[in-house]
C-alpha cells in the first residue's frame, strides 16, 4: 500500500507558525516554513562553545603559560584560537564542504564586525576629542582671523573653513558629475577604439597620487594663468581626484543595465539618446548616485592637492576666483600640528564637522536617488493620484456633455 507524500507533509492548519501550501494538496498546508538563514541548536553550540574556549585559552596563554601581554595581542590570539576550535567542532558532525562554508561565513561576519567597529571607533574618538570645541556656538560661526593659539575655545572658529569646503566641493561636483557620467555613457553606449583608450586612462588615473594632481593644477593653472592660489584652483584639483572614481564606478553600473531594456526602447522607435536619457539613466540612478557619493567622499577629504592650490587663511573668503580659501581638511591639518591643547581640540572638532558634513551629503544623495526605477515618493504618488482624479472628472464631464454617436443628428 502506497502513501501519498503530500499527506505525510500535512500539519495542523491552526498552528501559529507560517504554513507552506503544497500545490498538489489544494488548500491544505504542507508544514511550517523552514528558516534556512538561521542557526540550529548545534550550530549555536559550536559558535558559542568555540568562542568561550578561545577566550579561556587566550587568557591562559597571556596570564600563565606564555610571556605575552597587550590587549591587541590577546584579541588576535583569541580569534585565531576561535577559528581553529570552531572548525574542529563543526568537523565532528559535518563534511568538508559544510566546514568550508561555515568557516567562510564566520570570516565574512568577522570582517563586517571589524569594519563597523572601526567606523564607530573613529567617529566616537573624534567626537570625544573635539567635544570641548563643539559645545561652543562660536566654533561654527566665527573665524580664526582675530584668534590665536593661546586664546580659549570661546574665541574663534571654523566658519571660514566650512564655507570654503562647501564652495570647493560644489565646484568639483559641478565639473566632475556631468563629465564623469557623460564619459561613462560614452564608454557604454558609443564605444569604439577611442573608448578603449579613455577607459585605460581613467583606470590609470584611479591610482593617481593626490599630490601629483595638486602639482599639476599648481603648474598649469596657478603658475601659468592666475599666479595666485584660489578656491577655483582647489576645486579643479579635487575634480581631478573625483573624476576617475566617478567614471569607473558609473561605467560598472551602466554595464549592469539589461540589454533588453535598450532593445525594447529601440523597438518602439526611440533614438539612442532618448533611450539613454529615459531608460538607461533612470534604471541606473541608484548606482550612479552611489558613484557620485564615492567620488565626493574621495574629494572632500583631500588635503595634499588643496594645500598646494588653495592656500591657508584665517579670514572668510567667499570668492573662489581670488585669494586663498581654506577647507576643513586643510584646517584640521593646520590645527593638529600645533602643540597647544586648544588648537588640537579645534582640529578634532573640525574633523567631527567634516564627518557630519559627509554623512549629511550621503543622506541627501540617498534620498534623491536611493529609490528603485519606477518607485515614487509619497509626494509624487499624491500628485499622480490627483492627476488621475482630474482626468477622470474631465472624461466624465465630456461624456455627459458631448452627445453619443447614436444621438448625433449626423449619424447615419
Amino acid at each position: 500500500m502506497t502513501t501519498d507524500l503530500t499527506e505525510l507533509l500535512i500539519t495542523d492548519p491552526d498552528s501559529d507558525q507560517p504554513q507552506t501550501i503544497c500545490p498538489d494538496a489544494g488548500e491544505r498546508a504542507a508544514g511550517p516554513r523552514r528558516d534556512v538563514r538561521g542557526f540550529t541548536a548545534a550550530q549555536r553550540f559550536d559558535l558559542l562553545g568555540g568562542g568561550a574556549a578561545a577566550i579561556a585559552l587566550a587568557t591562559l596563554l597571556f596570564g600563565w603559560f606564555a610571556p605575552l601581554s597587550g590587549a591587541l595581542g590577546w584579541v588576535v590570539v583569541a580569534f585565531a584560537a576561535f577559528l581553529g576550535l570552531y572548525v574542529l567542532l563543526v568537523s565532528m558532525e559535518a563534511d568538508l564542504q559544510e566546514v568550508k562554508d561555515r568557516l567562510a561565513t564566520v570570516l565574512f561576519a568577522s570582517a563586517g564586525v571589524l569594519l563597523f567597529g572601526s567606523l564607530i571607533f573613529i567617529v566616537v574618538y573624534t567626537l570625544t576629542r573635539g567635544a570641548e570645541a563643539l559645545v561652543n556656538l562660536n566654533f561654527f560661526t566665527q573665524t580664526m582671523e582675530f584668534s590665536g593659539p593661546l586664546d580659549p575655545l570661546t574665541n574663534g572658529g571654523i566658519g571660514h573653513a566650512i564655507v570654503g569646503t562647501l564652495i570647493q566641493i560644489s565646484i568639483a561636483l559641478a565639473i566632475a558629475v556631468p563629465l564623469g557620467i557623460g564619459t561613462a555613457v560614452f564608454l557604454n553606449e558609443v564605444g569604439g577604439r577611442f573608448a578603449r583608450f579613455v577607459r585605460t586612462v581613467s583606470d590609470a588615473m584611479t591610482a593617481l597620487p593626490s599630490i601629483v594632481a595638486g602639482l599639476f593644477v599648481y603648474a598649469a593653472l596657478i603658475q601659468g594663468l592666475t599666479h595666485e592660489r584660489s578656491g577655483l584652483a582647489a576645486g579643479i584639483a579635487i575634480t581631478v581626484m573625483m573624476l576617475p572614481i566617478i567614471i569607473r564606478s558609473a561605467d560598472v553600473v551602466l554595464r549592469l543595465v539589461p540589454a533588453n531594456l535598450r532593445e525594447a526602447s529601440y523597438g518602439l522607435g526611440s533614438s539612442r539618446w532618448r533611450t539613454v536619457w529615459h531608460v538607461v539613466l533612470p534604471t541606473a540612478r541608484s548606482g550612479l548616485v552611489t558613484s557620485v557619493i564615492l567620488g565626493t567622499a574621495r574629494g572632500i577629504g583631500e588635503t595634499s592637492p588643496v594645500l598646494l592650490t588653495s592656500g591657508i587663511t584665517a579670514a572668510m573668503n567667499i570668492n573662489p576666483l581670488a585669494g586663498p580659501m581654506v577647507s576643513l581638511p586643510l584646517q584640521v591639518f593646520d590645527f593638529v600640528r600645533s602643540p597647544e591643547p586648544t588648537m588640537v581640540a579645534r582640529g578634532f572638532g573640525a574633523a567631527a564637522v567634516l564627518l557630519v558634513l559627509v554623512l549629511t551629503l550621503f543622506m541627501i544623495a540617498r534620498a534623491l536617488g536611493g529609490r528603485a526605477p519606477g518607485d515614487l515618493s509619497p509626494r509624487q504618488r499624491r500628485a499622480t493620484l490627483a492627476a488621475s482624479r482630474r482626468d477622470e472628472l474631465r472624461f466624465t464631464t465630456r461624456s455627459a456633455t458631448v452627445p453619443t454617436l447614436e444621438g448625433s443628428p449626423h449619424a447615419s
